[in-house]
């Protein structure tokens, strides 16, 4: 039986993003994407100001405060969802809190900043731990591991209690594979084969693979990934199988229908929470 899990719309105020980087350039455009993606049945906003794809580039901080805390302040002032800010610097998180984001959505796992923890604590707000094996400009170089579903789920766990021995609650933290952040292939099916391993650490898991590299992988023809809409709902109803509670993805719409579908079929419906 599969309760569909939330759906996480994507919101990249960059100009590099891997797929949509740069057609957000406003302010203006940023927001009214937003409310689009909330239209076509968005249950939470991920707002990001900076681009972790591979070999992506730092971005200085007030560059990346420029770019998504207005963003944020602009959904907030018309819509009273959810929101995500996509960051792995506490002074960022911490001012999208202020501007109205409750989500604190960090690819580092509160690990690039030595005061990340003890900022989500006092945040007080949601914080999602991903998983990466080293850092954007590197982390496809090589990755390996011994036993990849282990590895990445012990590193989690770490991570998580880290983050509650500095005072965030445990009912505030969500896990996040990395799916292709520091991974090949091989790792990354194997890490949605096996998602269950998350699940059953108790602590819900947010799944994102929308129009990765690794469809591409499987497809060869997938070159652009505007072209990996098939993958991407593909992957999110396994992810969805396996017990994710958000799926973040670009095509909202599109995802929302296929977990609404898969749902109905299993005869369970509404959204997990």
């Amino acid at each position: 039986m599969i309760r569909r899990p939330r759906v996480m719309g994507i919101v990249n105020v960059t100009p590099d993003s891997f797929s949509d980087g740069g057609r957000l350039a406003t302010v203006e455009a940023a927001v009214a994407h937003g409310l689009r993606l909330v239209e076509q049945g968005a249950d939470i906003l991920d707002i990001g100001g900076e681009s972790t794809r591979p070999g992506a580039e730092p971005v200085a901080e007030p560059e990346e405060l420029a770019r998504v805390v207005p963003v944020i302040a602009g959904l907030r002032a018309r819509w009273d969802g959810p929101i995500s800010i996509d960051t792995l610097k506490p002074a960022v998180a911490h001012a999208a809190v202020e501007a109205g984001a409750t989500m604190w959505n960090d690819v580092s796992a509160l690990g690039a900043a030595p005061e990340s923890p003890s900022i989500a604590a006092a945040l007080n707000c949601d914080v999602v731990l991903m998983h990466m094996q080293g850092e954007p400009q590197t982390m496809q170089a090589s990755p390996r591991y011994g036993d990849v579903v282990t590895e990445v789920r012990d590193a989690l766990l770490h991570r998580a209690e880290i983050a509650m021995a500095e005072g965030v609650r445990r009912e505030r933290i969500w896990l996040d594979p990395g799916i292709g952040f520091g991974k090949t292939l091989a790792h990354n099916l194997a890490l949605i084969a096996n998602l269950q391993a998350l699940v059953d650490t108790g602590f819900p898991v947010l799944f994102g693979a929308s129009r990765k590299r690794m469809i591409q992988a499987v497809d060869a023809a997938a070159t652009d990934p505007l072209d990996r809409l098939g993958g991407s709902l593909a992957l999110a109803l396994e992810a969805a199988r396996h017990g994710a509670s958000i799926i973040r993805v670009h095509d909202v719409r599109e995802t929302v229908q296929a977990l609404n579908v898969q749902a109905a079929v299993s005869g369970e419906g509404g959204v997990a929470r």
